[in-house]
């Protein structure tokens, strides 16, 4: 059905959309166009199969050689199997790789031989995730681990041992044992791989509120800019400095709907992500412009946060107003202050991405409140 799809939308793209015609004055197309982006590009849950080398067996085998009648046994250990390594790399955003490839088979250990030669021990192989991938137990739904640092090599499956062979078992009442071990299994078991981004600042809003503007401004990171909605098809993660060599992680997720904690859309999908960000930020659309007026998207997003549970609710939160480059006289804001709660007043911030009004008060907010949060 998927490749259906991504058919259906390469056709759609070639002989319905005349070069002349503005493609993002078709909200259905820019839809459209977002699921065949997201079905190629991202992937955040993957199920994988996980299997470590057997260990190789045991050799019989026995001195035979001149001048050395009865040389005894002399057969060697077979090899032990490949282990299976995950480790974390900031680079990567995504599992998609895992779809072509969801079968993790490390290589089994080599026999052992003659003249006490152990068998080769199968390979490890390294898998390179992103940082934040979590990897549970497909059957029983137990989380068995968690990669989070880059670069810290963490062992999943372990490599069976390889088998002895038959000079272990040589004794003064068995000179000539032909005994041997055929070598221990690995492990294998059938796990679901999903991402949850880690940053300090999570990014939430509707689709086209401005986030990925917002972190374009404020960070190193270079998102897909636009004018239609969908413009994020993946989670993008930007790295603010701050004084003193420090740092901040934003990640920005693509634009949440009315009803995502459900499964509608793309659901839970992109929701997971903020689920390890200290703080949540709030980015609206505060101008007349805006196709759902602030004081309703702030109730939507609100609404999905608390019916997603996870403790989101909970997190400390700001909001920023933005695009007040086109609310010069302040009305839009006004207007959107009236409709909240007085005492959610002091969390917004008025910014505007394109004159850079207001940013650098906001990293500072932002900063003084994720310390605040490690502090605790």
């Amino acid at each position: 059905m998927l490749g259906s799809c991504q058919s259906f939308l390469k056709g759609f793209g070639k002989t319905f959309v005349h070069k002349s015609f503005p493609i993002s004055s078709l909200p259905l197309f820019s839809f459209l166009l977002f699921f065949y982006h997201f079905s190629r590009m991202f992937l955040d849950i993957a199920n994988v199969l996980i299997q470590s080398g057997h260990g190789g067996k045991g050799c019989v085998s026995f001195l035979r050689e001149k001048f050395y009648p009865r040389g005894g046994p002399n057969g060697g250990d077979g090899g032990s199997g490949g282990s299976i390594y995950f480790m974390g790399d900031t680079s990567l955003n995504t599992l998609s790789k895992f779809r072509h490839f969801p079968k993790l088979v490390a290589p089994d250990g080599q026999p052992g031989r003659g003249s006490n030669c152990t068998g080769k021990s199968g390979k490890i192989l390294k898998i390179i995730v992103p940082c934040g991938t979590i990897i549970k137990n497909a059957e029983t739904g137990e989380l068995l681990f968690e990669i989070l640092k880059p670069g810290v090599p963490v062992l999943v499956a372990r490599g069976g041992d390889g088998g002895r062979g038959n000079q272990h078992f040589a004794s003064s009442t068995q000179q000539a044992p032909r005994r041997f071990e055929r070598g221990w299994p690995g492990v294998k078991f059938k796990a679901i791989l999903e991402l949850k981004s880690i940053a300090d600042v999570g990014l939430v809003g509707l689709p086209n509120a401005g986030k990925s503007s917002l972190i374009k401004a404020v960070s190193h990171a270079t998102p897909k800019v636009a004018d239609y909605a969908f413009t994020t098809l993946n989670p993008n993660l930007g790295v603010i400095d701050l004084p003193d060599y420090r740092n901040l992680v934003m990640a920005d997720i693509p634009g949440i709907i009315e009803g995502a904690s459900h499964g509608k859309g793309l659901g839970i999908q992109f929701l997971k992500h903020v689920e390890r960000t200290r703080v949540l930020l709030f980015v609206l659309d505060i101008s007349e412009y805006a196709p759902i007026p602030p004081w309703e998207a702030y109730k939507i997003l609100k609404q999905e946060i608390h019916e997603f549970g996870q403790d989101l609710e909970k997190k400390k939160m700001l909001i920023a107003a933005n695009k007040m480059d086109i609310d010069p006289e302040r009305k839009a804001l006004k207007k959107f202050l009236s409709k909240i709660l007085k005492s959610e007043r002091e969390k917004v911030f008025p910014i505007s991405t394109v004159t850079q009004e207001g940013l650098k008060e906001l990293v500072v907010a932002l900063d003084k409140l994720s310390k605040t949060q490690m502090d605790e």
